[in-house]
C-alpha cells in the first residue's frame, strides 16, 4: 500500500503527459455524446416546454458550469484520477469519499449500457437505410441479436480504451469531429429549408425562447430541467485522466470548462435550427410528435437532409460508440484510484505494462455494463428510458456530493478573497444545491408506477428500484470493504483535510 502524503495524492503508473488540452477537450466532447443525447432528447425536451427549450438549455447549463468550476479548483489542488472519490474523502472523509466515488461509477456503468444499446440500435437502423430495406432495423427488437451485437460494441471499446489514452485519443479525433460537422450540416440545412420555405412547419426566431421563465407550470420546468442536466453529463472526464495530461494542475480544469462552453452553444444551434423547421405542432415531422420524440434525427434525417440523411444516422452511431469508448476512462480510473488507496481490492489498481492504462479496471467496467444492459435489456419495456432516468439520478449524486466537497474543503480559505469566494465557495454550493434537489424530487417521482416506460415490480417503478438497489448495493459493498481492509476507512491511506492543511 502507497504512503499516504499529507494531501494524500501518490503516482498509479499511468501515462503521463500523453494528453494535452485538444485531447482532453475532445475526449469530453466525446463523452457527452452530442449526437446521441440530442436524438433522444430533443422530443421530450420540446414536449415538456414547447419553444423554451433553448431556455431550459440555458438553465441545465448553469448548474453544470457551477459545478464544473468547483472540479477545477479541486483539481488544481489535488490532481488525481480518482477525482469525486478522492476529493470527497479529502473533504468528508473515508464513508462519503467511497459512496461518491460508487456513485460515479454505477452512473458511468449504466451510461455504458445505454450507449451500447444506442449503438445497436442505430446501426441497424444505418444498414437499413444503406440497403434499402427498412426490415433490417428491425433486427433491433429481436432480444438475442441485440444482445449478441451490444457485446461486440463493448468489447471493441474496451478494447480501444486498454490500449490507453494515445489510442482512445486518435480514435476520437475522427469520431467527434464527424459527427460535429454532421450536426452544424444538418442545423445550417434546416435554416435554410425555413428561408426558401420548405420548411415542415416553419417557426420564425424569436429571442422569448430562451426565457426559461415563460414556460407554463413548474412541473413541466422541473422536467425540462432534468432533461438537460443528462445531456450536458460527461464533461467530468477530463479530470478523470488529469494524471496523464499535460499540465495536470491546469488542463484538465480548462478542458471541463472549454467542453461544457463547446456543447452547450452546439446545442442552441440545433435547438434554434429544429424549433425553426419543425414546429412544437404533432404532425409528421413535429417535435409534439410522440411517435418520433425518442429519435428525432432519424425521423428528420431526411426531410432536412435529403439524400445526405444517411449521414445523420451514422453521426448518431459514431457518437455512441466514440462515448461508448471515451466513457470507460471515468470508471476505470475511479476504480483504478479506489484499489490504490485500499477503498477497492488491490487488483484494480493494476497497471497494464505495456500502455499504462488501468487494465484490469477496464476489463471489469465492460463486463458489468454489458450485463446490467443484458438483465435491462430482458426486464424493462424500454431499456433505453429508464436507464437514462436511473442515470440522471446518480449523475446528481455524486455531481452534488463532489460540489460540496469543493466548498468544504476549501472552508477556510473561502473569504480570502473574490476569486475564491466565488469559484471555491459560491459557484459549486449553488451547484451542488441545485444538484441535490433534483435528486430527491426525481427520486420521489420515480416510485410512480408509470414513471420511465411504466416498468413496474409489485407496483413500484423500475426506475426507483433501480436507483435504490444500486445505492444500496454500494452501502453493503463499502461494509464489506471496510471488513475485509480497513486501513482506507481509518484514514491510514488517504487522509481528510482542507486546503490549508495542504499548504502547511
Amino acid at each position: 500500500m502507497p504512503a499516504a502524503t499529507v494531501t494524500g495524492i501518490s503516482p498509479k503508473g499511468l501515462s503521463a503527459g500523453s494528453i494535452g488540452l485538444l485531447g482532453a477537450t475532445v475526449i469530453g466532447i466525446s463523452c457527452i455524446a452530442p449526437a446521441y443525447t440530442l436524438t433522444a432528447s430533443l422530443g421530450p425536451t420540446a414536449a415538456a416546454v414547447g419553444t423554451q427549450m433553448p431556455g431550459i438549455f440555458l438553465v441545465g447549463f448553469l448548474p453544470m458550469l457551477l459545478v464544473a468550476l468547483g472540479y477545477r479548483e479541486l483539481n488544481n489542488a489535488m490532481p488525481d484520477s480518482g477525482t469525486s472519490f478522492t476529493w470527497a474523502t479529502r473533504a468528508f472523509g473515508p464513508w462519503l469519499g467511497w459512496l461518491g466515488g460508487w456513485g460515479l461509477i454505477v452512473a458511468t456503468v449504466v451510461v455504458l449500457s445505454n450507449l451500447a444499446g444506442v449503438a445497436v440500435d442505430f446501426l441497424y437502423l444505418a444498414l437499413a437505410q444503406l440497403f434499402g430495406n427498412p426490415g433490417i432495423a428491425d433486427l433491433t427488437n429481436t432480444l438475442w441479436i441485440n444482445i449478441g451485437t451490444c457485446l461486440v460494441f463493448m468489447v471493441a471499446a474496451c478494447y480501444v480504451s486498454y490500449r490507453g489514452m494515445e489510442t482512445t485519443k486518435a480514435v476520437q479525433y475522427v469520431l467527434v469531429a464527424f459527427q460535429l460537422i454532421v450536426l452544424v450540416w444538418f442545423s445550417i440545412s434546416a435554416v435554410v429549408h425555413v428561408t426558401n420555405g420548405s420548411a415542415f412547419d416553419a417557426l420564425p426566431f424569436d429571442a422569448s425562447w430562451f426565457n426559461p421563465f415563460a414556460v407554463p407550470s413548474f412541473s413541466a420546468f422541473a422536467a425540462g430541467v432534468s432533461l438537460s442536466i443528462f445531456i450536458f453529463w460527461g464533461w467530468d472526464v477530463t479530470l478523470t485522466m488529469n494524471e496523464e495530461t499535460k499540465n495536470p494542475e491546469t488542463t484538465p480544469g480548462r478542458a471541463a470548462t472549454l467542453t461544457v462552453v463547446i456543447i452547450f452553444l452546439l446545442y442552441i444551434l440545433v435547438a434554434v435550427a429544429t424549433l425553426m423547421f419543425s414546429g412544437i405542432g404533432t404532425g409528421e415531422f413535429g417535435l409534439g410528435n410522440e411517435d418520433i420524440s425518442g429519435n428525432v434525427f432519424a425521423a428528420l434525417a431526411g426531410p432536412v437532409m435529403g439524400p445526405f440523411a444517411i449521414l445523420l444516422s451514422l453521426a448518431v452511431l459514431s457518437s455512441s460508440a466514440a462515448s461508448l469508448q471515451s466513457t470507460f476512462v471515468g470508471p476505470a480510473r475511479t476504480m483504478l484510484a479506489m484499489g490504490h488507496y485500499g477503498a477497492f481490492p488491490r487488483r484494480f489498481a493494476r497497471i497494464s505494462p505495456t500502455f499504462k492504462s488501468p487494465g484490469f479496471a477496464t476489463i471489469i467496467a465492460a463486463v458489468v455494463a454489458w450485463g446490467f444492459y443484458a438483465v435491462m435489456r430482458a426486464l424493462s419495456t424500454d431499456v433505453l428510458t429508464d436507464t437514462i432516468l436511473t442515470l440522471g439520478m446518480m449523475i446528481c449524486f455524486y455531481y452534488g456530493v463532489t460540489a460540496l466537497a469543493c466548498v468544504w474543503y476549501f472552508r477556510k480559505e473561502a473569504l480570502s478573497s473574490a476569486r475564491s469566494f466565488f469559484l471555491k465557495f459560491l459557484a459549486p454550493l449553488v451547484g451542488g444545491v441545485i444538484l441535490a434537489v433534483i435528486f430527491v424530487t426525481t427520486l420521489i417521482d420515480s416510485m410512480n408506477p408509470e414513471y420511465g416506460s411504466g416498468s413496474n415490480i409489485g407496483g413500484v417503478g423500475l426506475v426507483f428500484l433501480l436507483a435504490v438497489f444500486l445505492l444500496v448495493a454500494g452501502i453493503v459493498l463499502m461494509f464489506v470493504m471496510r471488513a475485509v481492509n480497513p486501513a482506507f476507512f481509518r484514514g491510514k491511506t488517504l487522509r481528510r483535510g482542507t486546503s490549508l492543511d495542504a499548504q502547511r
